[in-house]
């Protein structure tokens, strides 16, 4: 018996619609619609040909059901502007990481959520009624006044973040990778059980991935489970609480000259490990640059090629370090990346796409195994270096 919504998770992820899955695998669109309905279920030969042609094991269709995500629940940037494929590619790699997920919880124990929510939070004073998001008053300064209290709670002082990735894993967020197959999607957010979840575009410069990182934080803190991150205002709130939390107004206000000039910009983006242009929106967003200056440093950034990239740069990309511990201790007991996905009924290349090609390193050397690890009666917990 075939889980229909197997078939269904499979051939989104593959960005394949019913119709040409069905030309793929010799079949008729109304036959796989059966299939994808629970209608009927897939011959042996039929399943056969719709696993090579979505290159998925066959043992994958056959496991238990797998769990709508409602594409209402989750933070996507610019929903209006994603094709209905690069939506499906993103939300099946959202339902595969919640497999992963409770894989891994099942073998260690990880940081429990830290995430303080919007309610946590008062612009005006103790006592006083917080702005709810979308009110008058209540964007910028609830955004920029909960980077501060994250900071705060977190102990992190003013100081610039070393890693946006280790800092959300430490404090319980799951972080994982987007398929190589929707580069058009920045980032997403979604909250899960209790557990919220960021996943990240592996293939934009560090400084984005980073502010990318931040802004996902801003949505799981500032909108929570219960509202819907949508629309332009959920997005500018959690840009501006982005920028508030890479770079505090107290420390950008101590480092930062009297009229600045682009190339302190470049030099001083360094400092918060942040794109060219974000640094030079925060200093004007601060006032601590004019309209006409921030305008020319626009410009002249653009100018240099950083509008879309950062040139020069040698910051590397962030990764997760709960994930590359998670390997390293499986491969110490014998478990290799292969016998992961195996459990998971993937092809290792579909675990690689959601771990940030960590699956690669964590290999072992000569590609032989020393036998499949059974499960430890004693989860091992893993810790997380700030």
């Amino acid at each position: 018996m075939t889980t229909a919504s197997r078939l269904v998770l499979a051939r989104k992820r593959r960005g394949l619609t019913v119709t040409r899955l069905a030309q793929l695998a010799g079949l008729t669109a109304r036959r796989l619609s059966d299939f994808e309905n629970g209608r009927a279920h897939p011959s042996p030969p039929s399943l056969s040909a719709i696993a090579e042609a979505l290159e998925f094991p066959e043992s994958f269709f056959s496991a238990e059901e797998v769990a709508e995500l409602p594409v209402e629940s989750v933070s996507f940037r610019a929903l209006s502007k994603m094709t209905a494929s690069q939506r499906d590619i993103a939300l099946s790699g959202g339902r595969l990481v919640r497999i992963l997920q409770d894989w891994i919880g099942a073998h260690f124990r990880l940081p429990a959520p830290d995430l303080p929510s919007l309610t946590s939070f008062s612009c005006r004073g103790e006592g006083d009624q917080v702005p709810q998001a979308g009110e008058a008053g209540g964007t910028d300064c609830s955004a920029e006044r909960a980077a501060e209290l994250v900071r705060a709670r977190w102990g992190l002082g003013v100081v610039p973040i070393s890693n946006v990735v280790h800092l959300l894993e430490a404090h319980g967020v799951r972080v994982f990778s987007l398929s190589r197959d929707c580069p058009e999607v920045d980032a997403f957010s979604f909250w899960d059980r209790g557990i919220p979840f960021v996943l990240l575009n592996t293939q934009k410069t560090a400084e984005r991935g980073r502010f990318d990182a931040a802004h996902e934080l801003g949505h799981l803190v500032l909108h929570g489970e219960e509202q819907v991150p949508h629309g332009p205002q959920a997005e500018a709130e959690a840009h501006r609480f982005a920028a508030a939390f890479l770079m505090p107004s107290a420390d950008v206000l101590a480092h930062t000259p009297r009229n600045p000039s682009t190339n302190w910009i470049l030099q001083a983006k360094r400092r918060w490990k942040v794109a060219a242009m974000a640094l030079a929106h925060r200093l004007h967003e601060l006032s601590l640059t004019t309209e006409w200056q921030y305008r020319t440093h626009c410009v002249e950034l653009g100018r240099l090629g950083y509008r879309k990239a950062e040139p020069q740069s040698n910051l590397p990309r962030e990764s997760s370090q709960v994930l590359g511990k998670v390997f390293t201790a499986l491969r110490s007991e014998g478990t290799r990346p292969a016998d992961v996905a195996r459990d998971l009924q993937l092809r290792p290349a579909d675990l690689n796409d959601l771990v940030f090609g960590l699956v690669v390193t964590a290999q072992e050397g000569d590609g032989r195994s020393r036998g499949r690890a059974t499960t430890p009666t004693r989860h091992p917990r893993l810790s997380v270096v700030r």
